[in-house]
């Protein structure tokens, strides 16, 4: 009895495989699944239908991949590899059959998902917006396992299967007809009819033209390998993230070698899967999905937005929850306050939607309303106006009689405690921060701050709302800074210490990049804007012993604001920093990159300890997803954790004896791991 795959047979003889993972809501590659599936081949090829049609019964999509969680619980390389090697022989079974075979997919048809398709002779793909096809295996510091290298090289040729394969990215099922990689894309309601057609009359499968064939031949591999690892390395180091790398040298050595290029995708697969950047990277993954379980559950399906603010950010979150599909609506003191807004939200349509009645549809959505009248109408309102407490109280005291007694009520806050602002509310207990971070539409985290009387009701409803608009919701408590701009105001005030003592800017921002940080923190300073980094450091600094360096005060009192006003620590050049080179002989400090870092650690510890957020993986998980720190290295407490708490302990004072107080112990290094 199968627990995940059931089957039917219809009147002209073709088998429809139903796949339906028992007790989840998504379909995923678990070892008892393919066990399952091998069970179901087997009978068929003795039973020899028509043809095959896999499909799946589950609303999120074909199949997500392989099931993660074992790839924690492999022991070995070689359980890995002969895990794998299993994997190959049950495709190989399917695209072996003597019958057509068809993927069906609807929805996500991800990693293992989509090696299962292409061991299927033709796929045929709903061309609604929930379908999108890829390989996303970078993204755990691995690449395709399950045959993936071979058949998508085969299929599409090797250039577009590598770039498929090395970016990570996802395509929609228009996209993937383009490809070659779905082979139809039809609306849903033609799905059954189109491949009962297709099955009457099966074509010859596809065949990449020659000059994508061409593109993998000996002669031209290497020249082509060495284009990819040099585009590969603008993007990632390849020291800390080695998968891209490992992918072309695996292409490089045995594409158009089927037999020996299985054998290898299995023994290299196998032997990301058991480095530390894989593993960490699997972590951060669960991390991710831990998050987003914290937006379900509430029921809260909010419709309608009205953001007050029309600056940068409050602006931005209006077009983010616009293009999410919400109804928004934009208020600010007069309507030429808003221009801005709307032209930077006019950019973001433009650039993630493709279709002009789709991006017509979001800029319909996103309603200018300087008088407010959106007020009464809106599931959650947002007040995104400028830091100052006076001016936010009066605004909730005009909002509080109009909103409805459900709304959630919510401030997009950096760093003022709620207990302050909701001071003069009758009912403070509906207020919470959804603190968004800078550029809304890359920033994944939201921080959901809460205070000891925060309703129950309105903290779910927050993080519901997160989930909505397809963020990540993190529980934090109210206080000064909340987790992010806490944790990383420290690491951006000892760049600036070390621009004062003549460290050139380039060398503080390429020592960071090489410890793993996506940006380095001279250039995310001047990203961020000089002011507000100025604003936060001023207000943290009134709670916790933190001196704002005086060249920070200096470049705000000169309007040098950063990327935004051309001039910062850098100059900026087509919205470009211009990196001085420094002179040949200079040496930097040997502890350059400690300094920073282990500012930011030690706030991290501070945090965990006052209870900011409740446990060390929430709080790697802030501060990966809100600062973009090192993936790869599992998050700050787990970068103390498998460095050695000891070892860094006394690393830090070695660091407080060389550059002072600044580096002092924080009291909860002493009870980490006794917990």
């Amino acid at each position: 009895m199968s627990r995940h795959w059931h089957s039917e047979k219809d009147a002209d003889g073709t088998v429809w495989l139903h796949f339906d993972m028992a007790e989840s809501g998504t379909n995923v590659l678990s070892s008892q699944a393919l066990e399952e599936l091998d069970s179901q081949i087997r009978a068929l090829a003795l039973s020899h239908p028509t043809a095959l049609v896999i499909l799946s019964d589950k609303k999120s999509g074909f199949a997500a991949g392989a099931d993660v969680s074992e790839f924690t619980r492999l022991k070995g390389k070689g359980a890995a590899e002969k895990h794998i090697r299993r994997v190959h022989g049950i495709f190989s079974r399917i695209e072996a059959m003597s019958f057509p075979t068809l993927a069906l997919i609807k929805g996500v048809c991800l990693g293992g998902g989509l090696e299962l398709a292409l061991a299927c002779r033709y796929r045929i793909a709903c061309s609604d917006g929930s379908t999108r096809l890829g390989f996303p295996e970078v993204r755990l510091g691995i690449f395709p396992g399950f045959g993936g290298t071979v058949r998508s090289t085969r299929l599409l040729g090797a250039l577009p299967a590598m770039n498929l394969m090395l970016s990570g990215r996802t395509v929609s099922a228009r996209a993937a007809q383009r490809l070659g990689l779905g082979g139809m894309a039809v609306p849903e309601r033609q799905l059954r009819a189109a491949t009962q057609g297709l099955l009457a009359q099966p074509p010859k499968p596809r065949q990449p033209t020659w000059t994508q064939q061409a593109a993998g031949s000996p002669l031209l591999r290497p020249l082509l390998a060495w284009q990819m690892r040099r585009k590969v390395a603008q993007r990632i180091n390849p020291a800390h993230y080695p998968a891209p790398d490992a992918l072309i040298d695996h292409w490089e050595q045995y594409a158009g070698k089927p037999v020996e290029m299985y054998a290898n995708e299995a023994r290299s697969v196998a032997n990301l899967l058991g480095g530390e950047t894989a593993q960490n990277l699997i972590r951060v993954f669960f991390l991710q999905e831990r998050l987003k379980s914290l937006a379900r559950g509430s029921g809260f399906k909010p419709r309608h937005v009205h953001v007050v603010g029309g600056g940068i950010m409050g602006g931005d979150i209006a077009a983010w929850c616009a293009l999410r599909g919400l109804t928004v609506t934009l208020q600010d003191r007069a309507p030429e306050y808003l221009s801005r807004a709307f032209e930077r939200a006019d950019k973001l349509f433009r650039k993630k939607l493709k279709r002009r009645n789709e991006i017509q549809a979001a800029a319909d959505r996103l309603i200018p309303d300087h008088k407010a009248y959106g007020v009464e109408k809106a599931d959650v309102v947002i007040e995104a106006i400028f830091e100052d407490v006076q001016a936010k109280q009066a605004l909730y005291q005009e909002l509080e009689p109009r909103i409805r007694p459900d709304t959630l009520l919510a401030t997009n806050t950096s760093s003022i405690p709620l207990e302050v602002l909701g001071e003069t509310l009758q009912r403070p207990g509906r207020l919470v921060g959804l603190h968004f971070f800078n550029p809304v539409a890359r920033m994944q985290l939201i921080e959901i701050v809460t205070t000891d009387i925060t309703e129950t009701t309105a903290a779910a409803q927050a993080a519901s709302f997160a989930g909505r608009i397809d963020r990540l919701p993190l529980p934090v408590k109210s206080s000064p800074g909340f987790l992010v701009n806490r944790v990383l105001m420290p690491y951006l005030i000892e760049a600036v210490n070390l621009l004062e003592e003549g460290t050139p800017a380039p060398v503080i921002d390429t020592a960071a990049v090489d410890f793993g940080m996506p940006m380095g923190p001279v250039e995310l300073a001047d990203t961020v804007g000089l002011d507000i980094c100025l604003s936060v450091a001023d207000k943290l600094s009134e709670h916790f012993p933190m001196k704002v360096p005086e060249r920070l005060r200096t470049l705000v009192r000169e309007k040098h604001l950063g990327r935004k006003t051309g001039e910062g620590f850098y100059r900026y050049k087509n919205d470009q920093p211009v990196r001085e080179t420094p002179d040949r002989d200079y040496q930097p400090p040997a502890d350059l990159a400690e300094r920073m870092i282990f500012r930011l650690l030690n706030e991290a510890v501070a945090c965990l300890r006052e209870g900011v957020v409740e446990e060390a993986d929430l709080l790697d998980a802030g501060i990966i997803f809100g600062t973009g720190f090192a993936p790869f290295r599992g998050g700050p407490m787990h970068y103390i954790n498998t460095g050695g708490e000891d070892r860094m302990r006394s690393r830090l004072k070695i660091l407080e004896q060389q550059h002072g107080k600044a580096f002092s112990e924080d009291p909860g290094w002493a009870s980490l791991g006794k917990v």
